[in-house]
């Protein structure tokens, strides 16, 4: 399993993995990223073991809603679990600590990404063998833990250390979408304009490339125009028409009355939907 060498994944696996060890000396814990998940090999894969008797359940990532992440700035995503395990088993926070992961992949073991939370989860026990847990991973896209390829579905698992380096992991606990932010503008034009005489309505539509930390235009998506007349609350549909290869959109109306025109992106499994600001137009 290859674990991309970023911040989360690196404090996330260090955090679960160095409990016990007093502050003086973890700064001396080297910075693998590994060190939770097994012994790393000579060519970077990673061995996981199956030492603690513990199983994840009822996993929710972000409350079920789509992950969404931009550029820069760093993306909170909670999550909350069941943790079932001995009866007797000591699960104090000196001893023990749990986290939640996301990976890109078929299995956990084969994944192409890692990300985990860089904190152990807050538990509270609800019974002699059940822990309620809530905890968060922080995805941090300046710092290079996500390329663009990697939008679409990710799967949720779940990671186990105690003090004594007894470590498990636990995929295949549900699937949560991480996706591209998006920007949608437009521009209607001219503005004042005479009735049945032309506008031009213009505007791009981009979303976040995690590959270089900047916005690209989202090629050749279908985009609604709509006009919402003044003094109403509801946009209807005009036409629809498709990005260009720069994401550029352009097309042209009637002027009819006064009102609102704006652009509306229904989004796609990787990009998130979007609406445009409406821009008004004043119709003599």
């Amino acid at each position: 399993m290859r674990i991309r060498a970023t911040v989360a994944a690196v404090t996330g696996a260090l955090a679960l993995s160095v409990l016990a060890v007093p502050a003086a000396q973890a700064a001396d814990v080297p910075s693998s990223g590994k060190a939770a998940f097994g012994a790393a090999t000579a060519d970077g894969e990673v061995s996981t073991t199956a030492a603690l008797d513990v199983t994840f359940s009822n996993m929710k990532v972000n409350s079920g809603k789509n992950i969404v992440v931009g550029t820069t700035n760093a993306v909170r995503v909670p999550v909350t679990y069941t943790l079932k395990h001995p009866s007797g088993m000591d699960t104090g926070a000196d001893t023990f600590a749990s986290g939640p992961l996301i990976y890109k992949g078929s299995s956990v073991d084969t994944a192409s990404n890692v990300l985990i939370s860089d904190d152990p989860a807050t538990c509270t026990t609800t019974s002699s063998t059940t822990l309620s847990c809530k905890g968060v991973i922080v995805i941090r896209p300046a710092d290079g833990e996500l390329s663009s390829s990697e939008a679409g579905t990710w799967k949720a698992g779940g990671l186990a250390v105690t003090s004594d380096d007894d470590v498990t992991t636990q995929g295949g606990l549900g699937t949560t979408r991480v996706q591209r932010y998006s920007k949608l503008t437009v521009n209607a034009s001219p503005e004042p304009v005479k009735k049945g005489k032309t506008i031009t309505v213009t505007g791009k539509l981009s979303r976040a490339n995690w590959d270089d930390n900047k916005y690209h235009g989202y090629t050749n998506q279908p985009v609604k125009l709509q006009f919402r007349k003044k003094g109403s609350n509801t946009y209807t549909t005009l036409k629809t028409i498709k990005s260009n290869s720069t994401g550029q959109l352009k097309t042209t109306v009637k002027a009819s009355t006064d009102g609102y025109f704006r652009y509306s992106f229904a989004g796609t499994t990787t990009t998130p939907a979007v609406n445009a600001t409406g821009d008004f137009v004043d119709v003599k």
